[in-house]
């Protein structure tokens, strides 16, 4: 039986991943499955940096988009839709390719998903209040003292996150990172972890570059549209949140957009930090050709084979 091998690609945000997927899905004859749960909502283009119409019409791409920032979409439903898919391609394809910046994401395919226990009747309203009482704040304080370990990889600014951790801790007592790093791997393929790697200052250029352009593209425009649903929990994130301040008249435009650069800077590093803790990931310099990676992941495969 021919064996089949998801070949993933992460990266700080604005790093390049989606021209080294398409390269690499040009060199392999495949298709692209996006693992950045951002890009999921069809809502949410500028601001998510949705692959280009060119870029999408390259290769076929799947999860870009797919679904509306009304439903409710998580990493459990991706991780059963994206398995499915995996397993249909893999009908007509050796190789796949999964990439994105959503570290839960991509081990929802690749390791799969921990077991949490129940959450107690009224701990997430409790949760809610302090979070409309108190912002964001509040919520990370809470966290740092009930889990210091956790704390240290969550994105602070996501209060979903936050509020998901927190209410599995006080549901149960313990800590919610005890329960990470439970699960069984999905089977069927095997795994090739790639991930780009850059100097700080190169990453915090795009990231500055990358913001511009967004604006220049219509960003405040597409945030406006969105203003009536900000409470939806899509538009809790980066380059939304900051705008709607602005928006509302409570601040100014270019304090607004020095957050978005801020905060995302911050992304970037909490992401490099997740993805730091996996030892399976292949490092490879952003400026590498494509040859040299395609090399290093021909590498693997012969080495898996004589295995």
């Amino acid at each position: 039986m021919t064996k089949k091998y998801l070949i993933s690609i992460c990266g700080a945000t604005g790093i390049g991943k989606t021209q080294w997927a398409i390269g690499l899905a040009r060199h392999f004859k495949t298709e692209i499955l996006s693992a950045d749960s951002r890009q999921f909502y069809r809502e949410m283009r500028i601001g998510t940096a949705v692959p280009s119409i060119e870029e999408l019409n390259a290769v076929p791409h799947h999860f870009i988009q797919h679904t509306s920032i009304h439903k409710s979409y998580t990493a459990g439903d991706y991780q059963k839709d994206a398995l499915e898919l995996i397993s249909e391609k893999f009908q007509a394809h050796d190789y796949l390719i999964l990439v994105g910046g959503s570290g839960l994401f991509l081990d929802a395919v690749t390791k799969g998903l921990d077991d949490f226990p129940s959450v107690a009747p009224g701990v997430r309203d409790d949760l809610e209040a302090k979070y409309a009482q108190g912002g964001i704040k509040a919520l990370q304080e809470l966290l740092f003292y009930s889990d210091p370990e956790y704390h240290k990889v969550v994105d602070l600014e996501n209060p979903r996150r936050l509020i998901r951790a927190l209410e599995v801790s006080i549901s149960s007592g313990r800590p919610y990172s005890s329960y990470l790093g439970k699960r069984s791997a999905p089977q069927g393929f095997v795994h090739i972890s790639l991930g780009i790697e850059a100097p700080r200052a190169v990453i915090y250029k795009r990231i500055e570059a990358r913001v511009d352009a967004m604006l220049q593209e219509g960003l405040l425009e597409e945030v406006a549209s969105l203003l009536p649903y900000r409470d939806l929990k899509p538009l809790h994130s980066v380059g939304y949140q900051e705008l709607f301040p602005y928006l509302d008249g409570e601040t100014d435009l270019e304090t607004a957009v020095a957050l978005i650069k801020r905060n995302t800077r911050r992304f970037a590093k909490r992401q490099l930090t997740w993805y730091r803790k996996n030892p399976e990931i292949r490092w490879i310099p952003h400026d590498a050709a494509l040859e040299a990676i395609i090399h290093t992941i021909e590498e693997h495969i012969r080495t898996e084979d004589a295995g």
